[in-house]
């Protein structure tokens, strides 16, 4: 059986594991899909092992493990062509730009994220592949 996503979404095969892809065209600033997941306390928050943390604001982090939360499956580009905003305690995905069918989402999953679990093995982004 295969999976249900969002409208306009699809998860396949990237260079990075597992990405999220457009099925449709997205505008500049239009909303791609929002993070969501489990709130779990600042305690948890710094003892969890989940790649998937999203810190909302100093009260609120999401867990936001893949399968439940689609936007999970997005991956990290240090030129990315989507930005996380958040907006009233919610979390939404945003493209900075023009977007094509076929095209994987991607974002800046930031510098403290990048230190702890990309950069040792290098990352796989279209700035840092070879060719």
């Amino acid at each position: 059986m295969k999976p249900e996503y969002p409208a306009g979404v699809v998860v396949k095969r990237a260079s990075a594991g597992l990405g999220l892809f457009a099925t449709r065209p997205y505008r500049k600033g239009e909303v791609v899909i929002e993070y969501v997941g489990r709130v779990i306390s600042n305690a948890e928050a710094y003892t969890s092992r989940s790649k998937y943390l999203f810190e909302v604001n100093s009260r609120k982090t999401l867990d936001g493990k893949p399968k439940m939360n689609v936007a999970g499956y997005i991956n990290h580009s240090c030129r990315p062509n989507c930005e996380a905003e958040i907006r009233k305690g919610r979390v939404f995905i945003e493209a900075r730009r023009s977007i094509r069918p076929g095209e994987e989402f991607t974002y800046d999953y930031g510098k403290e994220y990048f230190d702890e679990y990309i950069k040792a093995s290098g990352c796989r982004c279209v700035k840092h592949r070879p060719g």
